[in-house]
């Protein structure tokens, strides 16, 4: 039955229909002026999110940390819900809940009683505090304002229990950025807040890994473990947003795991430096660098063999240990696999998109497997982004049938735009946000990078290090067999 209204009852969900009508009769072309997102004024299906995001991200893998959102609660909400979707687990959040009078007054008193409720509901180990669009329109003096907020604390629970209370001030204006340059920042506030002396120097190595996912992050930790080589790695999430599901100890209850801020601040004695992600956490090992004089190795992310080799390499030629033949034995397991999928993979067309480090990296790997890029898209615009994709493509040039095109901070419309002038894709690598393109244009989507809402599991899968090579790569090859390969042949495989 149609109707032209919801009835005051409602409508139960076993007797709701939604048809869908298009909005014209038939097709009708784009305007290709509007096509670039650079003729255009409105985002179309955007292919990143807001800066403050990031940088929650990163307060979310400190040890004991909140962040604090100096905004509305909207700023919160969108991001709670974005992190409990990826990695089905809650996130503790807390907001200073802008309304009318702040955005007429400013948001000092809602800083100054936020901070303190935070502190004596929950007693935190660190809060950071993360600045929003409206915030930084207005004009805050946040570093005014934590003064003030640091002075009320110390007079109502005294002085020492507030100095035990790090609080780590990131500004991440909207306007100026997205989501990989809000965790960029996080990584410099918090070593310029923390590793501020160097003193007693160790062996240990610094690990920034970026937005990475709890698998990649264990990974991560499965190699310098082979290598015998003890690192820190900043915001480590892969147990604050990957817990156990045990009954809370006690109330408030903190997920385990998360880089202790002891170890924070020891980061200025390490030996080196690695940022796995030049846009995401190159800045906190830049910092490093030019304040007390430690090597940093920025980039490129360990995805496939040759970069997972460049990370060994480095790790090696620092610390002065070997690698180790059990290493050498998970290369080997992946490249035996890309010799016997290499019939599948050879000469396929692939487009790619993402944050721009995922994407480097994804496309590096792609020419490894003997794949085509067609099309690389990167979401958040980059100064280097261009130039390190025509440094890959002129590694592979021999395998490229034709130049790819590079999509340097546009959206995913002017993405799926082109795609549909192309004559074949074999594949999609991206994140979730590329279902409508992968089912409108009936290619196979492989998910990978940030975020992965639609699916289960995604988050403890990794994409980094041999292994996750290896994962990888079977997954890429299944997908092109579900989609491409004959039924009459299926059986003999």
């Amino acid at each position: 039955m149609r109707l032209r209204e919801i009835p005051v009852d409602g409508i139960p969900y076993d007797r709701l229909c939604v048809e869908k009508i298009p909005a014209a009769p038939e097709y009708i072309a784009r305007d290709p002026e509007l096509v670039p997102a650079s003729n255009r004024s409105v985002v179309v299906n955007p292919n990143r999110i807001c800066m403050p995001i990031g940088a929650m991200w990163a307060v979310l893998g400190v040890h004991r940390a909140i962040p604090f959102v100096q905004g509305a609660q909207g700023c919160t909400t969108y991001a709670r819900y974005t992190f409990c979707r990826i990695f089905k687990e809650p996130a503790t959040i807390a907001t200073a809940s802008f309304h009318e009078d702040a955005a007429v007054f400013g948001g000092r008193k809602n800083v100054i009683e936020g901070i303190r409720n935070l502190v004596v509901r929950y007693w935190p180990g660190l809060i950071g505090v993360v600045t929003t669009c409206s915030s930084e329109i207005m004009g805050d003096d946040m570093v005014s304002f934590l003064k003030e907020a640091r002075a009320r604390l110390s007079r109502e629970i005294g002085r020492e229990k507030t100095e035990e209370i790090p609080i780590v001030l990131i500004n991440t204006p909207s306007f100026a950025g997205s989501h990989v340059e809000g965790y960029d920042r996080a990584s410099k506030a918090f070593l310029e807040s923390l590793a501020t002396t160097r003193d007693v120097l160790s062996e240990r190595v610094n690990i920034i890994p970026g937005m990475l996912y709890p698998g990649d992050i264990r990974e991560i930790r499965h190699l310098l473990e082979e290598m015998n080589v003890e690192g820190t790695v900043l915001f480590d999430i892969s147990d604050t947003l990957d817990a156990p599901l045990n009954p809370p100890q006690e109330i408030p209850y903190y997920p385990p795991g998360g880089t202790p801020v002891s170890e924070i601040r020891q980061m200025a004695n390490a030996r080196a430096t690695f940022a796995l992600q030049p846009h995401a956490g190159g800045s906190g090992a830049r910092y490093l660098e030019r304040k007390f004089g430690i090597p940093a190795f920025i980039g490129p992310v360990p995805i496939g063999v040759a970069a997972t080799d460049a990370f060994l390499q480095n790790l090696s030629r620092i610390t002065g240990r070997e690698i180790p033949a059990s290493l050498r034995d998970e290369r080997g397991r992946l490249v035996d696999a890309m010799a016997d999928t290499l019939h599948h993979t050879m000469m396929k067309r692939v487009a790619i998109f993402g944050d721009p480090d995922v994407v480097i990296g994804m496309t590096r790997f792609a020419c490894e497997l003997g794949m085509t890029p067609v099309a690389v898209s990167s979401g958040t615009p980059s100064k280097t982004f261009e130039g390190e994709i025509e440094s890959i493509f002129r590694e592979y040039r021999e395998l490229f049938l034709a130049e790819p095109r590079v999509f340097n901070g546009g959206d995913l419309f002017e993405f799926e735009e082109y795609l549909k002038t192309l004559p074949q894709i074999d594949l999609i690598l991206g994140h979730s946000k590329g279902v409508d393109i992968s089912r409108e244009l009936e290619i196979p989507l492989v998910r990978v990078g940030f975020p992965i809402y639609d699916r289960f599991g995604y988050q403890k899968k990794p994409v980094v290090g041999y292994r996750g090579a290896e994962l990888l790569l079977y997954e890429i090859v299944n997908e092109l067999l579900d989609y491409r390969y004959p039924d009459d042949r299926t059986q003999q495989l």
